[in-house]
């Protein structure tokens, strides 16, 4: 044993300078990091087309539409007539055992009856935003039929400006989350299997500087960000018309800065696990809870307010506030500046924790 440490610390000190950047330890490190991705058809659609599909999909699913008109059902003529009055309901003139079956079964939102002494009562289901919706639009339509006169009046003026819809809301979460993801898995799973099958310990018994292997994955992290965050942003620019009005110079910046911020948390996590169940279990401990409450697919003011300041401390809730602040409302610098500064932290703890107890065996 002792023999093999002295030839390891005699070919770190007589190890010969690479003549080309080709035959540099860390340019090597870099393309194994570059092949081991490229080999993997799974690590590929995760990182550069799940992101496109997702937001196609809810995209779709939540564009902008008209309002939705509301199917309403009633057996008496006189207050059918009174209901056309109002656009955004498809009066049904039912009999009374088919207007109940068609309530129960959900065919229509709500059911309307008139009693002999005048009363117009109002059937609906109380937990449903439709029978809640079509209760207000009958009423307004049957009021206004009776008589009412309005003592204010009142005008619409529709918004569907970009930077408002829900497209628009959606695209930075998901690069965020692709941003974290990335960074979490890549580091932990691909340091973490080194470890297992004992290339690690291989790998530093070599000349190569330690420092190195760290660096290539960084290095590979920055060159797959141009294409994790370009690619969404780019689809949703393109296909959704998602504005970009903040400056690309500081859209790149917050998302290298998110990038390192993560690829330490990935670091930290990796830095002692020995087996893939381990680190994934610890990975997904670490981000699931970042996926629900940090503003992903819906805003994180929706928690309640004894909670947001943990949520805004939160690495991803930072990154993503910023790319929405950046792209929708043209942020610079110092509006950006406390979201900034949360990534910092974590970057400079996180790595600081890492290299602390990391395992190289």
């Amino acid at each position: 044993m002792n023999d093999r440490r002295a030839i390891a610390d005699r070919l770190r000190t007589e190890a010969p300078v690479p003549r080309t950047s080709s035959e540099h330890p860390l340019g090597q490190l870099t393309l194994v990091r570059i092949r081991e991705f490229i080999r993997e058809p799974e690590a590929l659609f995760w990182a550069l087309f799940f992101p496109v599909l997702l937001s196609a999909g809810l995209g779709v699913a939540f564009r902008n539409r008209p309002s939705e008109v509301l199917k309403i059902a009633t057996s008496t003529p006189p207050l059918a007539d009174a209901l056309r009055n109002e656009r955004l309901l498809d009066v049904q003139q039912l009999s009374g055992s088919d207007a109940e079956r068609a309530l129960q079964t959900g065919q229509i939102a709500l059911l309307a009856e008139a009693t002999p002494d005048g009363t117009v009562v109002y059937r609906y289901d109380e937990t449903n935003p439709e029978g809640r919706a079509a209760r207000m639009l009958a009423d307004d339509a049957v009021q206004r039929a009776g008589g009412r006169a309005d003592p204010v009046r009142a005008a619409d003026r529709l918004m569907r400006e970009p930077g408002s819809r829900y497209i628009d809301f959606l695209i930075p979460g998901l690069v965020g989350m692709g941003i974290m993801g990335n960074s979490v898995w890549l580091l932990g799973f691909a340091i973490t299997d080194a470890r297992r099958r004992k290339l690690m310990k291989r790998i530093v018994a070599t000349p190569m500087p330690r420092p190195y292997y760290l660096l290539s994955f960084l290095l590979f992290r920055m060159m797959l960000l141009v294409v994790e965050v370009g690619v969404p942003v780019s689809f949703g620019v393109l296909v959704f018309g998602v504005p970009l009005r903040g400056s690309l110079l500081i859209l790149s910046g917050l998302c290298v800065l998110g990038s390192l911020a993560f690829s330490a948390l990935g670091l930290l996590v990796a830095s002692r696990a020995r087996t893939i169940e381990a680190v994934s279990g610890l990975a997904n401990l670490v981000m699931v809870p970042m996926w629900i409450v940090s503003g992903v697919f819906f805003s994180a003011q929706r928690f309640p307010d004894a909670v947001q300041p943990v949520i805004k401390a939160l690495p991803l809730t930072a990154l993503i506030d910023a790319l929405r602040a950046n792209m929708l409302q043209g942020a610079g610098v110092a509006q950006i500046a406390r979201e900034s500064g949360t990534l910092g932290v974590w970057l400079v703890v996180c790595f600081a924790l890492a290299l602390k107890v990391f395992r190289w065996r």
